[in-house]
This record gives C-alpha cells, structure tokens and sequence, in this order.
C-alpha cells in the first residue's frame, strides 16, 4: 500500500481508495455512505483536555462540560486551568479524578515537562510514550490525539468501543471483539489504520455499524 506521514484531504481520499481495493467489508461501508471526513482538532493542552473528558463518557456529555470550561476560562491555557484549580473544575462539572488530571496536565505543560510542539514533530511511537507518561493519559487518549491532531496516518485507537462495535458488525462477529482482538484485525490495514478507523466510526454514526443509531 501507499503511505503517507500526515493525513490532508488528499491522502485521506489516497488511504481510502488503497483500503477499498483491498477490503470489501471496508468498500461497502464507503459505498453506503461516502467516504469518512477528515475529523481533525487543533493542537494543544484545551485538545488535550477535551479528551480526557471525552474518556468513558459520551462524546455529548464531554462536550456539554467542555463548553462550560470554555465559557468560563476563556482560552484554555495552563495558567487559566490552573487558576481554576480543581474545586473550579468540579464546580465546572468535571469529575474529581479528571480535574486532577487536568491540573497535572496543565501544570506538566507549563514546566516543560510535556512539550507539545516537540511531540507534533515525534514519531509515532516516541509521542504515544511520551503522552503517556502524564497521569491520566493512556493509550486510547493519546491515540486519539496522534489520531486527530497530529493526523498520523497508521493510528489505531486502542479500547474504543464504537470501532469494537462498528468491527464486530464490519465482520459479522457473533461478540464484540476485545481490544487485542480488534488490534490484530486492523493490522491487515496497515499503513492506513487511522483511514479505516475513521471509515469504521462514519459506519457507525451512520448506524449500519452500530446495534442502535447513536445520537451522536
């Protein structure tokens, strides 16, 4: 297959022409529905932020809280969350634990310790590392940022459940797969994993991948 180091409009449409000839479950989504959109996020500690809340919530309730955030700092930056404090963000509607971890989060971003612009230009598996290492940051949250902001082509997010369930109906699955399971099935997808992850949720929020039509 065709690789690419980032995905623009244009090698999004390159990945899921490649992923189309090769894999007819992943075709007929595309002809059902249309080719996925590029669903990209702007970088930085608010992205970062939105989706720690955005982890086992929906992605509605997420962005309801993340909108009150938004209201009230104005610009999401490391002094305006730190300011905040935690009492601020609980306030705000934010969990105890995830307030923690937005204040680690931002305070790690002020120090240096978590340099951003330097992960942009990391590869994949440095910036996944590196992610990582800041409390409340696992491997779904930080494959959703190289995934959405950074853009990388060959990102499979590991543990979302809409892609679970949108891959069990791709490959009429009698169960869910678990993640390692799903993993394995999405290396037949390489280099362009994150194309076919975001073919698998437009099935989904479609609702033909989905056991009900999300509201989404």
């Amino acid at each position: 297959m065709e690789y690419a180091r980032r995905l623009d409009t244009r090698s999004m449409q390159r990945g899921v022409r490649c992923l189309t000839r090769e894999d007819h479950d992943l075709a007929a989504v595309v002809r059902r529905h249309g080719p996925p959109p590029l669903w990209t996020r702007p970088p930085g500690l608010g992205t970062l932020i939105r989706i720690i809340l955005e982890q086992q919530v929906s992605l509605a309730s997420a962005r309801a809280v993340y909108r009150r955030l938004e209201q009230t700092l104005g610009e999401i930056t490391p002094g305006t969350v730190g300011h905040c404090g935690t009492a601020g963000l609980r306030h705000l509607g934010v969990t105890r634990q995830k307030a923690a971890y937005c204040i680690d989060l931002a305070n790690r971003v002020s120090a240096g310790e978590l340099n951003l612009r330097r992960i942009a230009r990391a590869p994949a598996e440095v910036a996944r590392a590196e992610l990582m290492r800041v409390k409340g940051i696992g491997p779904w949250t930080a494959d959703i940022y190289l995934l959405m902001v950074l853009r990388r082509p060959d990102i499979w997010p590991t543990g979302d459940l809409a892609l679970l369930t949108a891959l069990q109906h791709l490959r009429r699955l009698p169960r869910r797969p678990t993640s390692e399971q799903a993993a394995a099935q999405a290396r037949r997808w390489v280099p362009w994993r994150a194309v076919a992850a975001r073919i698998l949720w437009h099935g989904y929020l479609a609702g033909s991948l989905a056991t009900n039509r999300p509201s989404e």
